[in-house]
């Protein structure tokens, strides 16, 4: 197969970089007739102002990725002299998934796309090689080439895995109230628990969107997925029968009591970035996260005074269990160019010099500045770090806590994303209570299995 990996992954190497949020997001929602005018909107490419036009296509998520995007291609475009790169977001709660098959359907690709589901696209030959002028840019440990010896992916951010899956919290509360962050699963029950029992709200969670559903059900599950890590993955485990969706029941057992005793009300219809307002607001003590330091950065905007902190959930020995971040297959994450690009050959060119540009020492600086933290560049001691976003500190330390945990759990099943969002869906409706645990087990097993089947 042309994606599989030449060499292992670059997670060991995790502590190089700082990481804005996880890089693995599907979403659920988007119908046909709602992607098809998302994929028609923009141009294919052609000339403005005598430019070469490109579109970026990518999935939003928090305000800080937003912000970073537009303060990116503003700059470029203000200094390129052949190149102007137009925007072009997914809608908030779109269906990615769905939205690139629907792309991919139209023939309307753009040349740049904040890529997932890799391997998929890559074999059916709809990406374009990204030459050493950009990769040379790079630290050589967060990219890798593919069987044909062609490098396809480079990353957006800095990859630290999911360690952007967090808590952010109240820390004046937490003050107040004698309360600390957890260091074990029953001290992070407890404190929920404990302000329960104040009367107030404890956790602020969103499954509106869909994806961020795996906000609080990736910390709880990630003990339970890093027993795999050495034996390929939980999912590989799962495909050769070795392990089984039951093999999760404990941690769905959590993320529903979790659910019914300490989520505050409407998070079914609740958006990834409303969790924010319901922390500055006070109607919750805590809420997810899979945005990292860009959260922290979303928060500081809204409320400069606001006294945020950030930890991480804790397994019961005390363990942090990171996921480590895919640089090559289906699960990975970041900037591709399109085959489409390519054939066109100003396009292509256009793309590998916005790339250039993104992975430049000032271009980074800029995305700290902005709130987000930088790839893992080769000149990262050049880079600025934004050290000044309350509780970023929180997240800096988390990096050199030495029960941080890094595992994998890559998989060469090429529908696992569209398993994901099938996984997503069913735990919400457990969560919601329209399902049973044992009903989500089961119609997940099959679902898995039935996909498998189709390779």
């Amino acid at each position: 197969m042309r994606n599989a990996r030449a060499r292992s992954t670059a997670g060991a190497a995790m502590p190089r970089g700082l990481s804005r949020r996880s890089l693995v997001k599907g979403a659920g929602g988007l119908s046909l007739a709602t992607a098809l005018p998302l994929a028609a909107c923009g141009t294919s490419g052609g000339t403005t102002g005598g430019k070469t036009a490109i579109r970026f296509l990518y999935a939003t998520g928090d305000d800080t990725w937003n912000a970073v995007a537009k303060a990116v291609a503003d700059a470029f475009n203000a200094q390129s002299a052949t190149a102007t790169v137009e925007l072009d977001p997914l809608p908030a709660g779109s269906d990615y998934a769905t939205a690139m098959k629907t792309m991919d359907a139209t023939g309307n690709w753009p040349a740049l796309v904040d890529m997932r589901d890799t391997s998929t696209y890559l074999d059916a030959g709809k990406l374009a090689p990204i030459p050493e002028a950009v990769t040379s840019l790079l630290n050589e440990e967060v990219y890798a080439p593919s069987e044909d010896g062609e490098v396809y992916i480079v990353p957006t951010t800095a990859l630290n895995g999911e360690l952007g899956f967090n808590i952010v919290y109240d820390r004046d509360y937490f003050e107040e109230h004698g309360l600390a962050a957890p260091t074990t699963y029953a001290e992070f029950v407890a404190l929920l628990d404990a302000v329960k029992s104040n009367g107030d709200g404890a956790l602020a969670t969103a499954a509106g969107e869909v994806w961020p559903s795996d906000q609080l059900w990736k910390p709880l599950a990630a003990p339970w997925f890093a027993r795999y890590s050495d034996a390929g993955g939980f999912w590989t485990a799962v495909a050769a029968g070795e392990a089984s969706m039951e093999d999760l029941r404990e941690p769905l057992e959590r993320l529903k009591t979790i659910t019914d005793e300490y989520v505050i009300e409407g998070w079914q219809s609740t958006q990834d970035a409303q969790t924010s307002t319901l922390l500055i607001n006070g109607q919750a003590v805590m809420a997810t996260s899979s945005a990292g330091i860009g959260r922290l950065n979303d928060i500081a905007k809204v409320d400069p005074d606001f006294n945020a902190g950030l930890f991480a959930v804790p397994a019961d020995d005390g363990k942090i269990h990171v996921l480590k971040n895919s640089v090559n297959g289906d699960t990975a994450s970041g900037f591709a160019i399109s085959a489409q690009a390519q054939q066109d050959g100003k396009q292509y060119d256009a793309a590998v010099e916005f790339l250039e540009f993104y992975f430049a020492v000032d271009t980074c600086d800029l995305m700290e500045e902005t709130g987000m933290i930088a790839p893992n560049i080769k000149d990262a001691d050049q880079v600025t770090r934004n050290e000044s976003i309350p509780g970023a500190a929180d997240y800096f330390a988390l990096l050199e806590n030495p029960n941080l945990a890094w595992f994998q759990n890559d998989t060469a099943m090429s529908a696992i994303s569209t398993f994901n969002t099938f996984f997503r869906q069913s735990r919400i409706e457990m969560q919601d209570g329209q399902t049973t645990i044992d009903e989500c087990i089961a119609k997940c097993q099959e679902e898995f299995e039935n996909l498998a089947a189709e390779g």
